[in-house]
């Protein structure tokens, strides 16, 4: 078992390795179009991930729109969004012609990526549980979200409620239990049980606690602000 698992990681960074080799010599070949489709399908199947590939893609799709595939386009939009909070889902969204932006999966999206920009997740839950079809194609897509809530959450609270938590990540109950557990055991939350219900306390970072945060000049490299004196004199 292990002996097939090696030669499957193997085969997966051939595959990279070739379609980097593609992109290299020539990114603007037609010709390589179907292996840089093969690869988004590689990456969906293997959880994988190729910003530089998907958009080769696209910008080939710009000189072949006859040749683009709206699934393979929308699995490119889903691995994005998945990527959250690179801004690789606007990236992509550039480089997508509008008539294609206006199919109803495109716009579906697009609603999706800016529920998450704003931090609505109550809502980008219930608009995708309206379209399973779209984003369960793409295995490890409600994970992805679900670290990225974190991320959002830890940018903005030191405590957070546990209803705010459940909301965020769309889990409640036994299942939830079990996922503090596991974040307890291995991410440094702790439980704090209140006269309202449960508080979790999250790792301090330099935004959620402004004790850590950095002198602004010392973040700032010298040889920036050389460049912005001339500038501004």
């Amino acid at each position: 078992m292990g002996r097939e698992r090696e030669v499957t990681t193997q085969q997966q960074q051939q595959v990279a390795y070739t379609v980097e080799q593609l992109i290299a010599v020539n990114p603007y070949n037609p010709d390589i179009l179907p292996d840089l489709e093969n690869y988004v399908n590689e990456q969906v199947s293997s959880q994988t991930y190729s910003l530089d590939a998907n958009l080769c893609l696209l910008r080939l799709y710009q000189f072949e729109p006859e040749r683009m595939s709206s699934q393979i386009v929308a699995h490119i939009l889903v691995k994005a969004l998945m990527a959250m909070p690179a801004p690789d889902f606007s990236l992509c969204l550039f480089l997508i012609p509008e008539r294609v932006q206006m199919e109803e999966r495109f716009k579906t999206l697009i609603v999706l990526s800016h529920y998450l920009e704003t931090g609505r997740f109550s809502q980008f839950w219930d608009e995708a549980a309206k379209n399973r079809h779209l984003v369960e194609a793409v295995p490890g897509f409600e994970q992805a979200i679900q670290g990225y809530a974190i991320h959002v959450l830890s940018l903005t609270y030191q405590k957070v409620p546990r209803s705010v938590l459940a909301e965020a990540i769309n889990i409640e109950g036994p299942s939830l239990d079990k996922f503090l557990e596991h974040q307890i055991a291995n991410s440094g939350w702790v439980l704090e049980r209140g006269g309202r219900g449960q508080n979790i306390v999250l790792p301090r970072n330099e935004f959620n606690h402004p004790v850590l945060k950095k002198n602004t000049a010392d973040s700032v490299p010298l040889e920036h602000i050389t460049r912005i004196l001339p500038i501004l004199g």
